[in-house]
């Protein structure tokens, strides 16, 4: 009889565009999570989870790039319809918007964090899942909602340790694009796919510069892979308004010392704009939305030190309908080749007052943000804000298996009085070992106690902080004299322990 084919053993490997996070990684998202949580709570914002899984009808086609329901989306047929794993916050929110609107106080205001899903392709730091924290008003038409958003997402950047100066919070209004698009003859609704092309080229004028977005709004652009992506197909005079658009919005090329305060600049932008689109109502109706949101943050405080009116701020989603904004990092960082950059936008949002349409008939106005939870938490790495290394739990070593049971009383006294410990549950016949797997956990202490100890009712604490300076500075004069173990009484041993604790600060 044949023998049966042996299976292979499945890989061990990660699916692409996808990581783990260890210990010190969710402890920093959870402590950073917590802190907006508290600002956005503040605020008069309620909590509120989704499920991770909606109808692809009900997601709709907002992403770039969609044309298929399981493109941009991890999409599956079940008993005649699609699902998908949620692609951002917004939508899933419009859905229970609708659904319980008879029951939800309106507006209605709410905060959420957690994973979403996209199925595009992945590069380096851009994975396929990946943390949102969104806050969003629904019902509500007045931009001073919109206002109240920039001015909460400027707290909440002070908030997790973004300090002022290191961001700068800008602001557009689509209503204006839609006025450069009308006057580009792009308004019309069999026009739709080519504004959509044009959307996600426009966003993408801080990668690709002015020529690659002329490039995409012509026949396409071949990207440094080879990769080609097809244009809008736009002629040369539909091209140009909305280049002028874009120029509008880029800094000032001249020297930082001749060049306009950022107040100015934006209302010189603001006039420019105006003049641009002075045959669209529309255009000039966005006009006059972002002169508002200026006054409004001017009388709260909120002033162009933290937040600016900018052209050329576009937001790559299709759903949005009015203000839009962006949260950018303006502190300069090394990219993968060695070369300085500004770190970026970590956060983004606007208005979208037909999203609910969709699915009641009815307009229902609505705002929010999104913050990048993965790239600000990246950016608190790079200025220094998050220890990668988080502080693990006092070890309380086995020097006798027998005394299990008095091991297991140490370890509970502490955790009862608040301190983090563990009782080491390896093998314990290798001391050692136990102490390198206390250095592997970045644990502060070790608490060892043998026969000896019991019989004379002690213990013996090591501080393994200072034990390891005292091992890399073993010359140094300044650790001659400090002690890196105790003994002390076994009553004791609580006190010595946050007395240690409190030293390593």
């Amino acid at each position: 009889m044949a023998k049966d084919k042996k299976q292979p053993r499945p890989k061990a490997v990660t699916p692409k565009g996808f990581r783990d996070y260890f210990g010190p990684e969710v402890t920093a998202r959870t402590e950073m999570l917590t802190k907006i949580a508290g600002v956005y709570h503040r605020y008069g914002f309620d909590a509120l989870e989704t499920s991770a899984v909606e109808t692809v009808e009900a997601l709709g086609k907002f992403l770039p790039d969609v044309d298929r329901p399981n493109e941009g989306v991890f999409a599956w047929e079940e008993d005649g319809d699609w699902l998908a794993l949620r692609y951002d916050m917004t939508a899933p929110l419009a859905r229970v918007a609708a659904q319980y609107r008879n029951d939800l106080p309106s507006p209605y205001r709410r905060y959420t964090m957690g994973p979403v899903w996209r199925n595009e392709k992945p590069g380096p730091g851009r994975f396929r899942q990946f943390y949102q924290c969104d806050a969003d008003t629904v019902g509500s038409a007045s931009v001073a909602a919109d206002a109240e958003i920039c001015a909460m997402l400027a707290d909440t950047l002070e908030a997790v340790g973004i300090e002022r100066g290191d961001y700068v919070i800008r602001v557009n209004n689509r209503k204006v694009l839609n006025g450069v698009m009308e006057v580009a003859g792009l308004a019309s609704d069999d026009k739709e796919a080519e504004r959509g092309i044009v959307l996600r080229a426009i966003d993408k004028l801080d990668r690709l510069g002015l020529v690659g977005v002329r490039a995409l709004l012509g026949d396409g652009r071949k990207d440094e892979s080879g990769d080609f992506t097809k244009g809008a197909q736009l002629t040369p005079q539909q091209v140009e308004p909305i280049i002028k658009f874009l120029e509008i919005g880029l800094i000032d090329s001249a020297t930082p010392s001749s060049r306009p305060t950022t107040e100015t600049r934006a209302r010189n932008a603001l006039g420019q704009l105006s003049y641009l689109v002075a045959a669209s109502p529309v255009g000039l109706d966005g006009i006059g939305e972002l002169r508002e949101i200026a006054g409004l943050l001017e009388a709260q405080g909120y002033g162009p030190d933290r937040i600016v009116i900018d052209p050329s701020v576009v937001r790559g989603l299709g759903y949005y309908t009015g203000p839009v904004y962006e949260a950018e990092l303006t502190f300069e960082i090394k990219d993968e080749k060695g070369r300085p950059r500004n770190f970026g936008s970590v956060a983004g949002g606007g208005r979208y007052d037909d999203l609910v349409k969709r699915f009641i008939g009815q307009s229902v106005p609505a705002t929010g943000v999104s913050i990048g939870v993965d790239r600000l938490l990246a950016a608190l790495h790079a200025k220094g804000r998050i220890d990668s290394t988080a502080q693990g739990p006092v070890i309380v070593t086995v020097m006798d298996r027998d005394r299990m049971a008095d091991y297991q009383t140490m370890v509970a006294e502490l955790r009862n009085e608040g301190v983090r410990a563990e009782v080491y549950l390896g093998n314990p016949k290798n001391f050692g070992n136990q102490l390198k797997y206390a250095d592997k956990r970045h644990s502060p202490i070790a608490i060892i106690a043998g026969g000896e100890e019991f019989d004379k009712r002690v213990v013996q604490i090591k501080d393994l902080i200072l034990g390891a300076e005292i091992a890399k500075n073993a010359t140094l004069e300044e650790w001659k004299d400090r002690p890196s173990q105790y003994e002390v009484p076994r009553d004791q041993m609580l006190a010595k322990v946050r007395e240690i604790l409190d030293g390593q600060g």
